[in-house]
C-alpha cells in the first residue's frame, strides 16, 4: 500500500487532550471529533487538511489518556498516516486498532511542513518529494497492514470470522 500526500508537522509530546480536546469527549460521532481535532493546538488545521493527509509529529506523539477519540479524529479528519519518532504506547495501538497507519522512524525530524512524501508500507519506505531524500524503516508486519487495508480491527476480525465460516 502506498500513500502520497503533503505532511503537516508538529513538535513533541502532541498529547491527546490536544488532538480532541476533552468538552468533546461526549460523542463519538466521527464528523463531529473532526471538526474539533487539533483545535486547541492549531486552529488552522482544518483549512490544512484538505491538502495535507500526512501528520508527522515529534517524540512521544499521543502521549496522555488513553482514550481511542483521539485517532478517531485524526482518521476522521481525513489524515492517512501519523509519522513520528515515537509514540504513547496506546495510541500506537488504539492507531492500528481503528485502521490509522502509524510509522514510528527519525525520518520524522528531517520532514518539512507542507513536504510532500510517498509512504511504501509494504517495503518500509519514505520518499519525501520535495527534499529528494529516501528513509527506510521497518515495514509494519503483514498482519498490521491487513488490519489497516481493513479499515482497523473490528472489520479485519469480521472479515475472518466470515471466512472460518465457509
Amino acid at each position: 500500500m502506498k500513500i502520497r500526500q503533503k505532511a503537516i508537522k508538529y513538535g513533541d509530546n502532541v498529547d491527546t487532550d490536544v488532538i480532541i480536546p476533552a468538552r468533546y469527549l461526549n460523542t463519538t460521532d466521527e464528523a463531529e471529533l473532526a471538526s474539533h481535532c487539533f483545535e486547541d493546538l492549531d486552529s488552522d488545521f482544518p483549512r490544512k487538511v484538505q491538502e495535507c493527509k500526512i501528520i508527522v509529529g515529534g517524540e512521544n506523539f499521543g502521549c496522555g489518556s488513553s482514550r481511542e477519540h483521539a485517532p478517531l479524529s485524526i482518521k476522521a479528519s481525513g489524515i492517512q498516516a501519523v509519522i513520528a519518532p515515537s509514540f504513547a504506547r496506546i495510541f500506537y495501538r488504539n492507531a492500528i486498532n481503528i485502521g490509522l497507519p502509524v510509522l514510528v522512524t527519525r525520518a520524522a525530524e528531517n520532514i518539512q511542513d507542507g513536504d510532500e512524501l510517498e509512504i511504501d508500507l509494504d517495503r518500509g519506505v519514505i520518499k519525501n518529494i520535495t527534499s529528494g531524500s529516501t528513509y527506510e524503516m521497518p515495514p509494519l508486519p503483514d498482519f498490521i497492514q491487513e488490519v489497516i487495508a481493513s479499515g482497523g480491527y473490528i472489520e479485519y476480525t469480521k472479515k475472518q470470522l466470515a471466512g472460518s465460516k465457509q
